[in-house]
């Protein structure tokens, strides 16, 4: 019954279905005949730039090729919410005519080439005239350029490939109107009229990220052009290079200086082939969590999958598993073997001796990297282990105290208080292991008798000229010892800071860098009521490391290295200075803190500021070429300039110089510390030529930081602490037939010493040191004794840079010298 039913149904249907069938029969030819018709010009540009011009990182692609066949040596780059809102684009190069201006974003126009076999020849970047066109059918575009011989720029504006007014009404034509030499695009509103491909790209952020990785790209391959890009309303560039770099230096600057220092150079050639390979490549000591790989053939940047896979297999053999590399390669080949007409934007190409070319690099990059494999390198990190390392430092210092103060006063029992005891006992790793008596690296320096009987009489002479000095001081004047051959400095009593309290006995003896501490005088913080002064006082405030200020304030001196490094320990850690950067930020905070309130350096007699100027162009340091102009008239000049700000800089800074343009006075920062006047000339130049002269707030921050670069070099070749005594000229000129009697005077010296140990204060052990009383005397006594007593005093607030700049870097720890030791 089921099955008839079916049949009658199927049947039923058949015959509903035939008047249809014939119905169906007549239309068919109608639809076998629809014509082939030409699609309208819009349509087709649209369907093209959406092949070109698929992301603003495209774009921003094509318009640097654009420029850089326009030989420009600066490209500018501004973007807004990724490229999308806005995208502009400048260079320096050879412009565009304005007769070409009409035709500029029309579909295949293009001054690159003529002909179909001038692609066999091609060296530049473009070639089908599409980029532009492309870009104008999905944006709006503005095209402001000059030639060199033009004598104005011309403006236009671009929709669908043609010139169009930029207000209603206005004439479309290219308008004169001012500019710099080159061209300046700009895109505004890309994909408008494309909203799926609009809505399709990511966000803001990465398509930011995108064009930073292509111009950054174009950066280290174009080592002589300066390429900068930030974003729109930002004064702070987030890409910025300069032309003069290399490619190495470029690198260093885009991707970090860790992967600088880790760089190999590739370069060889195969005549047989006709290609050469050049480029950077990272050695078996970096690794990055993706490749980087940057590939030029011809200079147009490209992808190739076959020269990737290459590297890969060679980098695997180095590298552990899931670590990648990072690689720049430049390939050079006959133009005639490379295809550049593949993909319409133009990131792949084909080339001759595809496998073979492969195989040429691929050895190149395994030579490269078997040789550099030797060894291992191993880098010290600035400051810390970690950002927060210093915190943690303190952390630690703070949990120890109080495990130390549960100990028990009393116990019930002996061995419940021995329990105790040792539960609260640190381990051997966290003891501070200091002592103020204990003695610095100089101490275990050794001299020769003569030179220690020489450096004793030297050092007891000089402290009879101090106790005379000072018998001469009278009460309502502070009088300061100049080594310069300088006339004391007189300044009345009431400028004088108050004295500070002298300190406790068991303090004096608890912290041996006191000592040199009451030697140094430092202004107490002026009262100004400039407001520049105040906020420059306050940025320093503001970038103070609270980390570093602690270890600062908390060091223990260990020794002087030499003029530019010293050691010093905190808590467990053992650190290395750079005294000369140290002392440069120090210098101008206190320019800051006692701004208009110096005591002075007198200079007997003045130089003339004309002739300190002819030294410092003299000095290679000034960098001076013929092309700046007679030496003497910009000394002049300079002289001239310094002159005329003469009132300001010694009100507000004690720079005193004299009607007849002579030097007089500098400002006094630290008693006891004397800067090198060898640097004196550049000091002068580089404030006629360095400071900002026009705003107030810059020209103070200019001066200050002068002042400090001045006074970041210890002097003292020409003073009486450094200069050779007679009694050590003496014990040198007396020889080995006298050794015997000078050991004789060195032991009735030390027992003399010996005996008055208690009548004089005690030495300090840095005016002990050195070769025969000679230089190394002064500089090393000024950095223990002056410098870094001061760096210990509230006054000197680090700031960040100095955890970033090298400044300070650890080299020990207690912890991790334990460790090293356990596994020995």
């Amino acid at each position: 019954a089921i099955a008839c039913a079916r049949k009658k149904k199927m049947a039923s249907a058949a015959a509903a279905a035939e008047p249809d069938t014939g119905a169906a029969s007549e239309e068919a030819p109608t639809q076998a005949t629809k014509r082939i018709r030409r699609l309208d010009e819009a349509v087709v540009n649209r369907i093209a730039a959406g092949e070109i011009i698929q992301r603003p990182a495209n774009a921003i692609k094509e318009m640097i090729e654009n420029s850089l066949d326009a030989q420009a040596t600066q490209i500018s780059v501004v973007t807004k919410a990724g490229g999308l809102k806005l995208l502009q684009i400048q260079d320096n190069g050879t412009g565009i005519q304005k007769e070409d201006m009409d035709i500029v974003c029309e579909r295949h126009t293009t001054s690159k080439l003529q002909q179909f076999e001038d692609l066999t020849t091609i060296n530049t970047h473009g070639f089908r005239g599409e980029a532009l066109a492309s870009i104008s059918h999905v944006a709006h575009v503005t095209i402001t350029t000059r030639t060199r011989q033009s004598p104005c720029a011309f403006r236009a504006k671009y929709s669908d490939g043609k010139l169009v007014p930029e207000q209603p009404g206005a004439s479309a034509d290219p308008r004169p109107c001012a500019g710099n030499y080159g061209t300046q695009i700009t895109v505004e509103d890309l994909f408008y009229n494309v909203v799926t491909r609009r809505k399709a790209l990511k966000s803001a952020t990465e398509e930011h990220q995108k064009l930073s990785d292509v111009i950054m790209k174009y950066a280290v391959h174009n080592a002589g052009v300066g390429f900068t890009l930030k974003k729109h309303g930002e004064s702070v560039a987030d890409i910025r290079t300069s032309a003069s770099n290399t490619q190495r230096e470029n690198v260093r600057a885009l991707y970090g200086s860790a992967l600088a220092g880790e760089l190999l150079d590739v370069e060889a050639k195969d005549a047989a082939l006709q290609v050469a390979v050049n480029g950077l490549i990272s050695n078996a000591n970096y690794s990055i969590k993706r490749v980087q790989l940057l590939l030029f053939i011809n200079h147009r940047l490209v992808q190739s999958a076959s020269i990737k896979k290459a590297l890969d297999n060679v980098y695997s053999q180095y590298l552990p598993k899931n670590s990648h590399y990072f690689a720049y390669l430049s390939l050079t080949m006959a133009p005639q073997n490379v295809d550049v007409n593949v993909h319409p934007t133009k990131k792949e190409v084909h080339f001759l001796n595809e496998d073979e070319i492969v195989e040429f690099v691929q050895k190149t990059i395994e030579r490269a990297l078997c040789g550099a494999n030797s060894s291992r390198t191993f880098r010290t990190q600035s400051l810390l282990p970690g950002a927060s390392a210093a915190s943690a430092v303190s952390v630690e210092g703070e949990g120890e105290a109080p495990r130390r103060g549960k100990e028990p006063a009393a116990a019930s029992s002996s061995e419940g208080s021995r329990r105790r005891g040792d539960e609260a006992r640190p381990y051997d790793y966290q003891l501070v292991r200091t002592d103020s008596r204990s003695q610095t690296l100089d101490a275990f320096l050794t001299k020769r008798p003569e030179e220690k009987h020489a450096l004793q009489q030297d050092l007891r002479r000089r402290a009879e000229e101090e106790e005379e000095e000072g018998e001469q001081d009278k009460d309502d004047e502070e009088e300061g010892w100049d080594p310069i051959r300088m006339r004391p400095i007189k300044r009345p009593l009431k400028e004088r800071p108050a004295p500070p309290p002298p300190p406790a006995p068991d303090a004096a003896e608890a912290d041996q860098q006191q000592r040199g501490r009451a030697r140094c005088l430092v202004w107490p913080e002026s009262d100004v009521a400039l407001t520049s002064v105040r906020e420059l006082r306050v940025s320093c405030k503001d970038t103070e490391h609270t980390g570093l200020r602690e270890i600062f304030q908390n060091h223990t001196f260990v020794g002087v290295v030499d003029k530019s490094f010293a050691l010093l320990q905190h808590n467990t850690k053992l650190y290395i200075a750079k005294t000369q950067h140290l002392c440069k930020e120090l210098c101008y905070q206190l320019v800051l803190r006692g701004f208009s309130h110096f005591s002075t350096l007198e200079f007997n007699p003045a130089p003339p500021l004309f002739d300190l100027l002819m030294i410092a162009l003299d000095s290679p340091e000034s960098c001076w070429v013929e092309s700046d102009g007679p030496k003497d008239t910009l000394a002049k000049v300079a002289a001239e300039l310094l002159q005329e700000k003469a009132a300001m800089l010694a009100e507000y800074f004690a720079i005193n110089i004299n009607a007849e343009g002579r030097l007089c006075t500098m400002p006094l920062l630290m008693e006891g510390f004397t800067p090198d006047l060898a640097g004196l000339p550049m000091f002068l130049l580089r404030m006629a030529t360095e400071v900002n002269w026009d705003e107030e707030k810059p020209c103070f921050h200019d001066v200050a930081r002068e002042i400090g670069e001045f006074y970041k070099e210890c002097g003292g070749k020409d003073s009486p602490a450094s200069a050779p005594s007679k009694a050590a000229a003496a014990a040198h000129a007396k020889g080995k037939e006298k050794q015997s009697s000078v050991d004789a005077a060195d032991d009735d010296v030390m027992e003399e010493d010996a005996m008055e140990a208690d009548e004089e204060p005690e030495k300090e052990e840095g005016e002990e040191e050195g070769e025969a009383g000679g230089t190394a005397t002064t500089w090393r006594w000024m950095i223990e004794h002056v410098l870094f007593p001061v760096l210990r005093s509230n006054m000197f607030r680090p700031p960040r840079t100095i955890a970033d700049n090298g400044t300070l870097v650890q080299i020990a720890d207690l912890k991790d010298l334990y460790k090293v030791f356990e596994r020995c």
